[in-house]
């Protein structure tokens, strides 16, 4: 039996001042400061929660409730935060957790809660008018290899239910001895065969296995930031880039070149499709993919990479860490935002001695096709999150973005992993508050 908490919760657990009544259709007003985000002209946000835990992707319904993927607590107790404001302030004042284990992935579809641990895929029927699930959960997809590096299991739905799982590569860049200054790679590289890639599965079907399912793609480190494109029907994710060249090829590598490179990689992901990792990283400065040291590389050649891996959509800068990405379905935003793509940037922590970088949520403009523009460029939406203009390790930041969702009208659900705070953004034009 799962075993469940169910909290009205107080201001002093939730660190909110708490009123309250049903979800309204009005915007809620927004905090004086923005909750301490700096967000563009005619945006405003609210802090709807805090103090969650180590809080990973999230989900909103249709009825307004929050549902939070948490990755771990301090009691250990549920790794699904589900929040429900009654009050209609735009302010989470019900708390229920549920669930064994913590995790990463999670969504809603069908009047079900899919929650990604990082082992397997396991499957709620929410209750129709209680808060949380009506009964156990079923595991839905299992078999993943234990892991301790890259083992968190986001997912995404296509169009037709399908449902794609990520599983990360267990090492750095598939050496021989993994993190090990000059250890070779292995070629082929044997992590490939259940790893670095992304499976497909059918969302209905229970009980199924890593080993029975579709190999989509690979080729990809570790993709935590997925989501489906529903104008081109495609499949994107941000790939984390490989780390430590200056550390483990110094004699090719100073710090200087191990902070930009390599690449941050928003991709396009199609079936069968192979991005080259861990043979091939990519270089954003000059745009090209260039073959990585362990594998007989020397910083320059791309000998091998370009005309036999695709090149990505979009490069951003190294060793911001993508941990989520959201094509913007809702219509509150301003039209330059519709059919765009949000990423949730966690922050650095292989950029030493130089300063850390990322922690912010960036906007990639789409055209009406559903592919990115052609200049390629991104934006910064929302920053603040560090609490510092100097960041010297992941513990200076304050706060960490790490999960993205739309609301039912249209607001911007952003999660925060190092206390487990929750804001909710939206757009009111000249009246901010």
């Amino acid at each position: 039996m799962q075993r469940r908490i169910l909290l009205a919760v107080a201001a002093s657990i939730i660190g909110l001042a708490i009123s309250g009544s049903a979800l309204s259709r009005d915007k809620p007003d927004c905090d004086e400061d923005n909750a301490g985000l700096e967000l563009p002209d005619g945006f405003c946000a609210l802090q709807i929660a805090d103090n969650l835990g180590n809080a990973r992707h999230v989900a909103v319904a249709d009825n307004g409730d929050v549902y939070v993927a948490v990755r771990d607590r301090d009691d250990q107790v549920g790794g699904v935060a589900a929040m429900r404001d009654t009050s209609g302030d735009g302010r989470m004042d019900e708390l229920m957790r549920f669930g064994e284990n913590g995790g990463t992935g999670i969504a809603i579809r069908d009047g079900h809660l899919f929650f990604g641990e990082d082992r397997r895929i396991i499957r709620f029927s929410l209750h129709d008018k209680h808060l949380g699930p009506n009964g156990d959960a079923h595991v839905l997809a299992s078999g993943f290899p234990e892991q301790s590096s890259h083992a968190a299991k986001p997912f995404v739905f296509d169009a037709d239910g399908y449902l794609y799982i990520n599983a990360g590569a267990p090492s750095n860049n598939c050496q021989e001895e993994d993190r090990k200054p000059g250890s070779p790679g292995m070629n082929p590289c044997p992590e490939l065969e259940r790893g670095g890639g992304i499976w497909k599965f059918n969302s209905r079907e229970r009980g199924q296995q890593q080993e029975d399912a579709q190999h989509y793609a690979t080729g990809i480190r570790h993709a935590v930031a997925m989501a489906w494109n529903p104008l081109d029907q495609h499949l994107y994710v941000v790939q984390h880039g490989r780390d430590q060249l200056s550390e483990l090829w110094p004699d090719l590598y100073d710090d200087e070149a191990n902070a930009r490179l390599p690449s941050e990689e928003l991709l396009r992901v199609t079936e069968s499709a192979d991005f080259g990792w861990p043979y091939c990283y990519h270089d954003g400065e000059r745009d090209t993919r260039v073959l990585a040291p362990e594998y007989g590389g020397d910083g320059q050649s791309s000998v091998a990479c370009n005309d036999r891996y695709p090149p990505p959509e979009l490069a951003f800068p190294a060793h911001f860490a993508p941990n989520d990405l959201l094509f913007y379905t809702g219509r509150q935003f301003p039209e330059r935002y519709h059919n765009g793509a949000f990423v949730a940037f966690h922050g650095s922590w292989n950029r030493s001695p130089e300063e850390q970088r990322g922690y912010k949520v960036a906007f990639v403009p789409f055209g009406s096709n559903g592919r990115i523009n052609s200049d390629r460029e991104w934006e910064v939406f929302a920053d603040g999150f560090a609490g510092t203009d100097t960041i010297g390790s992941p513990e200076d930041a304050e706060r960490r973005p790490m999960g993205l969702a739309v609301g039912p009208d249209g607001s911007l659900y952003i999660t925060d992993s190092r206390r487990g705070a929750v804001w909710r953004v939206l757009y009111k034009g000249d009246d901010q508050r």
